[in-house]
């Protein structure tokens, strides 16, 4: 500014005295008298001004006119309007959140050092002013001293109200400090979509060092979910999407021909079985074979992962860990090799296996990931006692389907989350089913993700067709990894019917057939009382009558148990 005035008043200096000489010699001489150059000095000088007033006066007019288009124009076109424009007319207005509604739903939290802040004239500073992200508003906000950003993410639905929305369209979490809130709102109603098709549903290939399609995040991005250098726990209430999306997972593995995949089911579902063709081993249910398989082969990964250590060090350069290019040299065995365990609740509880599973299944999860091995667990149980603490701490990507509580939360997305505002537990059962909350994923610090839905169920089946597609990529390939002989997991009948017994004491033969049938109904729905009768004479015991009724005992399965044992 000094400087500018410094250069007024200098050329005030000479400009001033020229012109007051110019003038006196106009008015005291005729032109006709005057040197030719000079006279048209003067009217130049004349016709100049006569312009510029001219110019002046119009733009005196139409300044109040282009000023009123301008304002009108900026209120309809920016994305966050200033605070002296009105809400505009267009498409989304319905959607349109600026800077003063957010300071007005905050003023009206009831959370006391923030209205202390606004009763005294206090004005929020915005970091971030509100600005489109993706299909919704983004805005982040410095909050007054005595507040911090859990405390509003702990009134996220009285939030929600305050600026005409659905609680699961209001995210507000903590930014880089406590005090510090990035508050992100979706656009009305953009949330309740699906989807859609899943990108690799009919046609395409995968490499899993680029990820795979899983879904859309709430800005409607599409997530390319990370494989390589990633390990995954999946988690949620039943019937919310948890299977279907570790399903989503292993079919875009699939897709790359170098990729070798195992996969365990502990318990008795189909969700995989369309895979068969396409896996290396594959072993389901919930007998304590399939248990001992799974620790076998978290073992034999271990050993693999060693093996491919000593194989990366005696490659040129000693590259730190598997890339595509060593992936793709068959002779070096260094491909990428998925382990998917859904339920894997039921591994880390065994009685027997399940202690050695967590510290194997922890061992991996820190160290395999640069050699190229994956590690995907699935749990509808995630409690500090079914999932072991340090493979929630050392996961890369944790997914939440909705969850019933603050340890289920934290239990899939890490300690800390939920009073950090990133929650599950704000997820519906079925009305956001589906959907899911994910860290790790991305560089955000959280996604809300609606993951796409590959059907299997119902008669419909578009798992298959992906799996012939992925089985002719391995053959065109050269690489086709012969899948091992499967062999299906024996069915113990006599603990089955231990199982059934529920800790009753006597409980009549047609229910535990119906129990049975419920149980595995693959094995059971078709047996009658002969068949059960016929079984349980092979353990030299049968029912007896009680009541008037055929019941079986739970101390004649105790002693066939022992006997047998």
């Amino acid at each position: 500014m000094a400087i500018v005035l410094h250069r007024c008043v200098v050329t005030a200096a000479f400009v001033g005295p020229v012109a007051l000489v110019l003038w006196c010699v106009d008015s005291w001489m005729a032109r006709a008298d005057m040197w030719p150059w000079l006279a048209g000095l003067l009217h130049a000088i004349e016709v100049t001004g006569q312009v510029l007033l001219t110019l002046a006066w119009i733009l005196l007019a139409v300044a109040p006119i282009g000023w009123f288009v301008a304002a009108a124009w900026e209120g309809r076109n920016k994305d966050s309007g200033a605070g002296w424009l009105t809400r505009p007319d267009r498409d989304d207005a319905d959607s349109w959140v600026d800077e003063r509604m957010v300071s007005k739903a905050l003023a009206h939290l009831g959370i006391a050092p923030l209205n202390a802040f606004f009763k005294n004239g206090g004005e929020l500073h915005y970091s971030v002013p509100a600005r489109r992200d993706g299909k919704g508003t983004f805005v982040q906000v410095r909050l007054p001293l005595g507040t911090t950003a859990d405390m509003v993410a702990d009134r996220r639905d009285k939030l929600a109200a305050n600026l005409g929305r659905a609680k699961l369209e209001t995210w507000p979490t903590e930014g880089d400090e406590a005090g510090v809130l990035d508050l992100w709102v979706a656009d009305k109603g953009v949330l309740a979509s699906k989807a859609g098709v899943w990108p690799l549903q009919h046609d395409g290939q995968v490499d899993v060092f680029d990820g795979v399609p899983f879904g859309l995040t709430q800005r409607g991005v599409i997530v390319n979910a990370p494989l390589i250098e990633a390990n995954w726990l999946v988690g949620g209430r039943p019937g919310q999407g948890k299977s279907s999306a570790l399903r989503t997972l292993l079919l875009g593995a699939t897709l790359d021909p170098t990729a070798e995949l195992w996969v365990f089911v502990m318990g008795e579902s189909p969700d995989f079985e369309p895979f068969r063709p396409r896996l290396a081993r594959y072993r389901m249910g919930m007998d304590d074979a399939v248990a001992e398989a799974a620790v076998k082969a978290l073992e034999e990964l271990l050993a693999e992962m060693e093996r491919r250590g000593k194989v990366l060090g005696s490659q040129p350069g000693q590259p730190p860990k598997v890339s595509r290019k060593l992936a793709d040299r068959p002779e070096l065995g260094l491909h990428p090799l998925v382990c998917a365990i859904d339920e894997c609740h039921e591994l880390f509880q065994h009685p027997k296996f399940g202690k050695r599973a967590a510290e194997l299944a922890v061992r991996l999860i820190k160290r395999g990931r640069k050699y190229g091995i994956v590690l995907l667990l699935a749990t509808q149980s995630p409690t500090k006692d079914s999932i072991p603490r340090e493979v929630t701490r050392n996961v890369s990507c944790g997914v939440a389907f909705s969850v019933a509580d603050q340890i289920a939360n934290d239990g899939l997305l890490g300690s800390g989350k939920y009073r950090a505002g990133i929650r599950a537990t704000d997820l519906r059962m079925k009305t956001d089913r589906g959907t899911c909350v994910a860290v790790g994923v991305t560089d955000a610090s959280f996604e809300l993700i609606r993951t796409f839905y590959v059907p299997f169920e119902d008669g419909v089946d578009m798992v298959t067709p992906v799996i012939e597609r992925a089985v002719a990529l391995v053959n065109e390939a050269g690489r086709a990894i012969a899948p091992a002989e499967i062999e299906p997991a024996p069915v113990d009948h006599l603990a089955d019917v231990a199982r059934v017994m529920r800790g009753e004491h006597r409980v009549p033969t047609r229910v535990v057939l119906a129990r049975l049938a419920e149980l595995n109904p693959g094995e059971y729905e078709r047996w009658t009382f002969s068949d059960l009768k016929g079984m349980l004479a092979a353990h030299s015991f049968g029912p007896r009558k009680s009541g008037g009724f055929q019941v079986v005992r739970a101390e004649d399965v105790a002693a066939a148990l022992a006997s047998r044992g």
